[in-house]
């Protein structure tokens, strides 16, 4: 058996970065902050106007032309707003909190493959900032760092409403980027390297797998060819970035308004928002390089032999980026906020063992792809890996329905105990024929009288 990957000429590589003047690499950093922040004020617009067509509204009509500038009047007013600070917050961590949610978003966009190799004022170089061997690992460190801003402002605000929404965003980062992380490694095998750049590049053709004699074509998208990674992935990404249906730090039915209570409706409060929709940029922008071919045009476009030359990958990136950016909306539109029990144990209980599992079979389908390697070998192992699994969840699944139905009967036990006794449960209940309910007056006691 062997395996054969079609190779693309003219995709970046490693190789290709490191070697930019510098005044190109600050044009690239620039740009980007400038696409970002625009982005951020359509972005807010487009979600508005989005989620009232679905709610048979119009969204905002009045800012310009079709509400164009409803965002950046938001913006100027907030900016302009009186900056109020309780007294009791800590300064320095109320005023960096802000700060630390919003720089690690905007350097995470630094390794995202926007295109191919072009040319820039006469200089050949990737639509890309930066590239690195590992270079999907410092955006998951990004989005770890990000999460101690939503620590630090819930901390520094000296609020327990906001202590608690700071310290469930690290309670749900801890378990939704592990789920995310493990998501990642189907791509890795499959792509064999960490770079963004050489991901986008495996995804270019897709690969020829010769089993038993027969030769099978892959689909090029991971999205396709590892759909359970693509799925747990989506999930994670909703819970990474809090954005309905697993916005709970910010919980305002509980929380007042989770870890940005205290902070007024002035510049921090826009800086957290900004922070927010950056995130959600990376995170849709990291799956569109690792799942949905990067920048490379879509079938049918693909079939244009220039779609994937020159500046016009540039246009296929940000409408895939506008796609998932949509879905997101539709999320926000569509789902309920659901229970903090239920997101930890989601996380815990179902995203992290199928990943692992998952994992298991994406590692066996490679080593069957290894030329020299014994097959039968793989086959043993494999089952003994399916036993043993199997052995835990009958485990588990046996401990789990032992204790429900201990628990059921607990239950009975305790209400034919309170029908019996009304207030053996420690919580005494007036009694059900008092005299008033059959219209007998209440006697006056006089006042003197014992």
């Amino acid at each position: 058996m062997n395996t054969h990957v079609l190779a693309v000429a003219g995709d970046p590589s490693l190789a290709d970065f490191g070697h930019d003047p510098l005044w190109i690499s600050i044009i690239k950093a620039v740009v980007i902050f400038a696409v970002l922040m625009l982005g951020v004020l359509f972005g807010v617009w487009f979600e508005r106007k989005l989620i009232s067509r679905m709610q048979n509204r119009y969204g905002p009509n009045r800012a310009g032309k079709f509400g164009l500038l409803q965002s950046v009047a938001d913006g100027l007013k907030m900016g302009l707003k009186e900056d109020l600070m309780p007294r009791t917050v800590d300064k320095v961590i109320y005023f960096i909190a802000p700060v630390v949610l919003a720089v690690p978003a905007f350097l995470a966009f630094s390794v995202i493959p926007m295109g191919p190799m072009v040319s820039m004022f006469g200089v050949k170089t990737p639509l890309q900032l930066t590239d690195l061997p590992v270079a999907v690992l410092l955006v998951l460190a990004m989005a770890s760092i990000g999460v101690y801003g939503i620590v630090l402002a819930g901390w520094g605000s000296r609020s327990p409403y906001t202590i608690l929404g700071g310290l469930r965003a690290s309670a749900q980062v801890v378990s939704y980027e592990i789920a995310m992380g493990l998501s990642f490694v189907g791509v890795f095998l499959y792509a064999g390297t960490l770079s963004t750049s050489e991901i986008v590049a495996s995804q270019a053709g897709g690969r020829e797998i010769t089993l038993a004699g027969l030769t099978l074509q892959l689909p090029s998208w991971y999205m396709i060819l590892l759909i359970p990674s693509f799925l747990i992935y989506v999930v994670t990404m909703l819970g990474e970035t809090n954005r309905v249906p697993f916005d709970l730090p910010e919980g305002e039915g509980e929380l007042v308004g989770g870890f940005q209570t205290e902070y007024s409706n002035s510049l921090k409060f826009a800086v957290i928002m900004l922070a927010e929709y950056v995130n959600v940029f990376v995170v849709s922008a990291v799956s569109i390089t690792l799942f949905m071919g990067g920048w490379r045009a879509p079938f049918p476009i693909s079939l244009w032999s220039g779609a994937n030359t020159g500046w016009w990958p540039l246009l296929w990136f940000f409408l895939k980026m506008v796609i998932v950016f949509s879905f997101f909306i539709w999320c926000r539109a569509s789902l309920p906020r659901v229970r903090y029990d239920q997101l930890m144990a989601l996380g815990w209980k179902v995203l992290i063992p199928i990943n692992l599992g998952w994992i298991l079979l994406v590692a066996t389908m490679k080593a069957f792809q290894i030329p020299g390697v014994n097959g039968q070998v793989i086959l043993i192992l494999g089952g003994l890996v399916l036993v043993g699994c199997f052995a835990l969840w009958w485990r588990f699944d046996s401990v789990l329905q032992k204790r429900r139905e201990a628990k059921a009967v607990q239950v009975e036990e305790e209400f034919a105990r309170l029908d019996a006794e009304p207030a053996a449960g420690g919580f005494p209940v007036p009694p059900l024929d008092l005299p008033h309910y059959h219209g007998v007056a209440r006697k006056e006691v006089p006042s003197g009288s014992n």
